[in-house]
C-alpha cells in the first residue's frame, strides 16, 4: 500500500481549492434559522412532517448496505479497523450513535460512492463540510475511490490529522 507524491500533491490543491468562508456559511444559516422561527407552527402539523421525513436509523441503513454488498460483518469490521465487539455493539442498538470517524471508516469499508457515503454518515448525524480540512480530505477519498484505511490514514497524517481508526502503518512514498 503506497500513496503517491502525485496523489498528496493533487489532495493538496484539492484541499485548498475548496475550503470555503465559513463566516458567510454561519450568516447564511443564521438568516434562515430567524426565518424558521418567525412563523408559528402547529403540533400536528410537526408530527406529520417527522413521519413523513425521517430517514432509517445509522444501524439500519449500515445493515441494508451489508445486505444489498452480500459480505458478512467480519470482513466490514476489519475493513473499517473497528473490533468486533464494537461492531456488535452497533449491530444490537438500533439508536447506535457512531463517532464521525466510525460511520465514515464503515462508509470507507463498504466501497460506498459518495452519495451512499453522505447517507450513511448523515444518519449518523454528521455531515461532511468544505470548510474542514480532515472532511474535504475524507470527500477527496470518496471521490477517487480510495478505500483503503492505511492509504486514507496516510493521506490525513499528511495533513497533521488524526487518523479513522487504528494506527497508521507507514509506508514509504516514492
Amino acid at each position: 500500500m503506497m500513496i503517491s507524491k502525485e496523489l498528496l500533491i493533487e489532495l493538496q490543491e484539492y484541499v485548498s481549492n475548496h475550503l470555503v468562508n465559513t463566516k458567510q456559511a454561519v450568516s447564511e444559516d443564521i438568516c434562515l434559522f430567524n426565518s424558521f422561527i418567525s412563523s408559528p407552527i402547529e403540533s400536528n402539523e410537526m408530527v406529520d412532517f417527522i413521519n413523513n421525513n425521517k430517514k432509517p436509523t445509522f444501524s439500519k441503513l449500515l445493515f441494508k448496505y451489508i445486505d444489498k454488498l452480500g459480505i458478512i460483518d467480519s470482513e466490514v469490521y476489519k475493513r473499517a479497523g473497528i473490533d468486533r465487539r464494537h461492531f456488535s455493539k452497533i449491530r444490537s442498538t438500533i439508536n447506535y450513535h457512531p463517532s464521525k470517524n466510525t460511520a465514515i471508516a464503515l462508509a470507507f469499508a463498504l466501497n460506498l460512492d459518495q452519495e451512499e457515503a453522505d447517507k450513511l454518515i448523515g444518519a449518523a448525524g454528521y455531515t461532511l463540510s468544505d470548510s474542514e480540512t480532515f472532511d474535504l480530505v475524507i470527500t477527496f477519498c470518496f471521490s477517487r475511490k480510495i478505500y483503503n484505511i492505511n492509504e486514507i490514514n496516510l493521506a490525513l497524517d499528511y495533513f497533521s490529522l488524526k487518523p479513522l481508526s487504528g494506527v497508521i502503518s507507514w509506508v514509504f512514498l516514492n
